[in-house]
């Protein structure tokens, strides 16, 4: 004999659907958007339209997009990787060596979160143009090369790394480097696809700092571009939302992907 369906159940499966679709919708009308004509997505047109090539063409027409997301691309990928590895090193050492000194440092690091950029926005910039460093991949990298973030993020998540497999290999003559590539990255795979998941998405969109040094037309990013197609007196948004649907892809792309491993990342960082 069947269970019969409780009230609750019904209403929590709708909220869900409900929610989804709510989530949802914006993606599904940005999809729809860069098919359509301007006029079609200022009168609320929801459905697919045929006018996808020609918003493609004009978007190369009037920015240099494919040189944008390359640029986006390489700062992101070099930017994301070696901050990892800058931070998954310094959570590393916080959390496996023992000290008294340790504790006070990390939350010296804790309460410079609580520094807004944009006090130290002009010294940075003072600083990266006495060194030649505008418009170059090290200059956008270089600010978010190490973030207190992901410092605790990866502190927190070797809480539960066991000790006694550094021990062991200690004993047997591994090196730190060697315990730390060889033991502690593949254990703590979820936290690294967590963390480039986060960082991957925090390079990407990042707008103020490139805006800042990027003063050159062949160095702008996706986001730059972005803000360029609406800076005029009338928006295409069709173009608009082409451009924004490809600025997406990428993050969608990397986070669906990594799904499964982002969560565990974040659990693991939580216990």
């Amino acid at each position: 004999m069947k269970k019969p369906i409780r009230f609750t159940t019904v209403a929590m499966y709708t909220f869900i659907s409900i929610a989804s679709f709510f989530s949802a919708f914006p993606f599904f009308w940005m999809l729809s958007a860069a098919t359509n004509k301007s006029v079609d997505v200022i009168k609320g047109k929801l459905f697919f339209g045929t006018y996808l090539i020609e918003n493609v063409k004009q978007l190369l027409a009037v920015t240099n997009i494919t040189q944008a997301f390359w640029n986006s691309t390489r700062n992101t990928v070099i930017g994301t990787l070696v901050s990892i590895f800058v931070c998954s090193l310094a959570g590393y050492g916080f959390q496996i060596y023992r000290d008294k000194a340790k504790d006070r440092l990390m939350g010296i690091l804790m309460i410079s979160m609580m520094v807004p950029f944009a006090s130290i926005m002009v010294p940075l910039y003072r600083m990266f143009s006495r060194v030649h460093l505008l418009n170059t991949t090290l200059g956008f990298i270089l600010p978010s090369l190490a973030t207190v973030f992901l410092i605790f993020f990866f502190r927190q998540s070797s809480a539960s790394f066991p000790m006694e497999i550094v021990q062991a290999a200690r004993v047997d003559g591994v090196g730190e480097l060697g315990i730390y590539l060889r033991i502690y990255m593949p254990i703590m795979a979820p936290t690294f696809a967590a963390a480039a998941i986060i960082t991957f998405m925090a390079n990407w969109n990042n707008y103020l700092w490139p805006l800042i040094i990027m003063q050159k037309q062949e160095s702008r990013t996706m986001p730059m571009v972005l803000t360029g197609l609406t800076a005029g007196y009338t928006t295409d948004y069709g173009i608009l939302m082409l451009a924004v649907t490809i600025c997406t892809l990428p993050t969608v792309v990397l986070f669906f992907t990594q799904q499964r491993r982002f969560v565990e990342g974040i659990l693991g960082s939580v216990k």
